[in-house]
């Protein structure tokens, strides 16, 4: 089976870029913080899988950034469309190379090498994945080549507890759906105590 490519959908850990809901519980520069932090999480477990990688870069005017190393060189990088993320997700898969296509943001520092092989595996035979999150939302998604189809990411309610649902939904009835573990989102103050709390 062809690797799948993993496309990151990213903002700058910069105060009033990244992590606004988090800025209002925490303070600007505790959530700047933590935002460089998930994102270093994320750019260590990507760099782990030999998969090619983009890196959707929002705003556009940044996306020929480095931040220092913070994103990897080595990862292609493309400015994300315009549009709702449901039309920037769809943008992105479509520039995808022929395969299975692997979507993640920069939220769940959780998150491993073992999650994205076990996500590959799940992407044979006209399958999907999705690493649920406790919010009804997702912090993965994939999807194998044969269904990467237009409306995929259609009226879906995004940042609410419906996300994973109306993806879901609009998958074909054949899809073989797998799920990976949840894995906390971290988008909030709350969010940020619960994954420190973990055991």
């Amino acid at each position: 089976m062809t690797r799948p490519t993993l496309l990151i959908f990213t903002k700058p850990p910069r105060m009033g870029l990244s992590k606004t809901r988090l800025a209002a519980d925490l303070g600007r520069t505790e959530a700047r913080r933590i935002a460089h932090y998930t994102t270093a999480m994320t750019m260590r477990a990507a760099r782990s899988i030999g998969w090619r990688v983009e890196l959707h870069v929002a705003p556009r005017s940044l996306a020929d950034e480095t931040l220092g190393g913070l994103w990897p060189d080595t990862f292609i990088r493309r400015p994300q469309s315009n549009g709702n993320l449901g039309d920037r997700l769809t943008s992105g898969m479509h520039q995808a190379p022929h395969g299975p296509v692997v979507f993640i943001g920069t939220d769940a520092p959780g998150i491993s090498k073992q999650h994205f092989a076990a996500a590959s595996r799940a992407l044979r035979h006209d399958g999907a994945v999705f690493g649920p999150a406790e919010d009804g939302g997702f912090w993965l998604f994939g999807i194998s080549h044969n269904l990467r189809k237009n409306g995929v990411f259609s009226a879906v309610r995004w940042s609410g507890p419906h996300a994973m649902e109306d993806v879901w939904s609009n998958l074909p009835d054949h899809a073989r759906i797998k799920l990976l573990p949840q894995l906390i989102d971290i988008d909030t103050g709350k969010d940020w105590k619960m994954f420190k709390n973990q055991p």
